[in-house]
């Protein structure tokens, strides 16, 4: 009989506790807790959107080509206004290019965003055009027309030479058709029609293999799905939700269907498509209709724009099932449970220090990756002070009582240093030796005052664009990032050159009194009030997109680390809490077996 190590080259490791460094997939043996455990990757199981940011431009009935980092918008009304608009998306924002030659909505589109069709759609004064343009990456040109001019048409294809019209409704408002026609980079040719008449239906696929669902059939919506192999289509496995004007993304054999109308109200519908049958997954976080979809499989798209109503420019971002995802995992508490301290650090080194328990309080707490231990404490009691550094060299800046004073801790004790110009609490900071005090609150105003430390002193700098307190901050001297705070909403993001401020994209979750860490172009945003939130959110360096949630939600937490490995620690939920929390940028759960 074959021993494990036979079957692995190793045998089973014994820890007295986890093993953090167990390979996934590895059993070990858990001498504490008595147990054998293994490591495992962390995947969605249903798949999830996350919002990205705004189109330019909000508009209904748009369509467009490419992927979920990287595709282009086009096209598209708001009420009578209709849109010639064309927006190239880059995984995190969008730019307007080139526009189309003619204003449309209800447009049928395919390809990627350097080689995209545009055909058919509405204008004006008659709807049901036959135009198509082609997409080289910077600019459109008009090419042969369709042989039956339609709107609400769906497209399929993976370039601007290779595509497929499915169906839409007739010139002049005619009833839906059964017509589709093949692109073959200079003229379009008709093919086999569907077996159903339908209009505002979704497609995913190419030329030769694609897939047409749902969509609007007299005298209503529709759930049917049909197959294409190049000649002819199958009905196969209808949608769960029968509906019109939805989106569409992926192959054939793994495809999306997002959003749309049911009959009586817009829906926020998830189904993904594995070559079989359709599962309701993740919903939008928008119900809407009449919105763009985008994406080369059911595990990366995108969905935009569309009808809430009004007219939306909502951006968001699907990633499927069976995707490694970053999680929180729960670790040891602090000693001293409280909220509204100041922390720095990573997910092995940190340091935690002051706060508020029914009091203020000097302590400060230092953490080696499993377990807290007391160390020296502040000069003086105090919370809501920034804080800035690692677990050896920090600074505590301000605090309430609104104070100016500024401690440094140096690994083994604090020492008061230079000033702050202006006493203030709730002001977000960057890195020692050279670090930020941005924003705040004092004397019964909201601040926009920024302040550089030199290592000796504090000077003014560039004011933030909007004034605010409780926001959070990452980032150095030089490039930072400030989010959230009490800005009313809370939501708004600044990014720091060195010399100025520039707004950026906001939070998805407005709030305040929360804690953050990264870089200025990545970053993780976690916890907060009103109320307590559980709510992680992740900078691109351009959007914020919610990702996981803490494992206890709370408000005055303190928090450091990078997108990859982040801490959280204290807070309030209520009461308060000492509660610390690691995060994993891909994460490696611990699995138990049982009998």
């Amino acid at each position: 009989m074959s021993e494990y190590k036979d079957i692995h080259g190793t045998t089973v490791r014994n820890s007295a506790g986890d093993l953090s460094g167990a390979a996934t997939g590895e059993l070990f043996y858990d001498s504490t807790n008595r147990n054998f455990s293994y490591k495992f990757p962390n995947v969605t199981t249903s798949g999830a959107w996350a919002s990205g940011n705004n189109l330019n431009q909000a508009r209904s009935n748009i369509y467009g080509a490419g992927t979920r980092d990287a595709a282009v918008a086009f096209g598209g009304q708001v009420g009578a206004t209709l849109y010639d608009l064309t927006e190239l998306y880059n995984g995190s924002s969008w730019t307007e290019v080139n526009d189309l030659n003619t204003a449309r909505y209800a447009a049928g589109g395919n390809g990627i965003y350097t080689s995209a069709l545009g055909y058919g759609g509405n204008k004006q004064p008659s709807p049901g055009c036959a135009e198509t343009e082609s997409w080289n990456g910077s600019s459109w040109t008009e090419v042969a027309d369709l042989n039956n001019g339609r709107g609400y048409a769906g497209g399929a294809g993976a370039s601007n030479t290779s595509a497929l019209a499915v169906g839409g409704d007739g010139a002049d408002n005619n009833p839906p058709i059964a017509k589709v026609e093949a692109w073959d980079g200079s003229s379009w040719t008709e093919v086999g029609d569907l077996n159903q008449q339908r209009s505002q239906v979704a497609v995913a696929g190419i030329k030769t293999a694609a897939l047409a669902f749902g969509g609007y059939a007299p005298p209503g919506v529709s759930a049917v799905n049909e197959s294409w192999n190049g000649s002819a289509w199958t009905e196969i496995t209808d949608l769960n939700t029968a509906r019109s004007n939805l989106g569409g993304a992926g192959l054939q054999t793994a495809a999306l269907g997002l959003g749309g109308y049911n009959g009586t109200a817009r829906v926020a519908v998830t189904e993904i498509w594995n070559g079989t049958s359709w599962t309701e997954s993740g919903d939008l976080a928008t119900a809407r209709n009449n919105l763009g979809g985008d994406g080369a499989t059911n595990t990366a798209a995108l969905a935009f724009g569309g009808e809430g109503p009004p007219q939306s420019a909502a951006t968001e971002q699907w990633t499927g099932p069976g995707t490694d995802i970053g999680a929180w995992a729960t670790a040891n508490s602090m000693n001293t449970a409280r909220r509204l301290l100041g922390g720095v650090g990573t997910t092995t080194a940190a340091l935690a220090f002051g706060g508020y328990t029914t009091t203020g309080v000097a302590v400060a707490e230092s953490y080696d990756g499993s377990s807290w231990t007391e160390v020296g404490d502040l000069n003086a009691a105090r919370f809501e002070m920034g804080s800035v550094g690692t677990y050896t060299a920090a600074l505590s800046v301000g605090g309430d009582p609104d104070t100016a004073a500024n401690e440094s801790w140096n690994g083994t004790s604090w020492t008061e240093v230079g000033d702050l110009n202006t006493a203030r609490r709730n002001a977000g900071a960057g890195v020692v030796p050279a670090a930020l005090a941005i924003g705040g609150y004092s004397s019964g105003s909201v601040r926009a005052l920024v302040e550089s430390w030199n290592g000796s002193s504090w000077t003014e700098v560039g004011d933030l664009n909007t004034a605010r307190y409780g926001n959070a901050a990452f980032g150095t001297q030089t490039e930072a990032l400030t989010f959230g705070g009490n800005t009313g909403p809370g939501s708004v993001t600044e990014s720091w050159n060195g010399s100025s401020w520039t707004e950026r994209g906001d939070l998805n979750t407005a709030r305040l009194y929360f804690a953050g860490g990264g870089t200025l172009s990545r970053g993780l945003a976690f916890g907060g009030s009103p109320g307590q939130k559980a709510v992680t959110e992740d900078w691109n360096g351009a959007a914020w997109a919610e990702v996981a949630d803490l494992n206890t939600a709370r408000d005055g937490v303190a928090g450091d680390g990078s997108i990859t490995a982040a801490i959280a620690f204290g807070g309030q939920t209520p009461p308060v809490t000492g509660a610390t929390e690691e995060w994993s940028g891909s994460s490696i759960l611990t699995k138990v077996l049982t009998d």
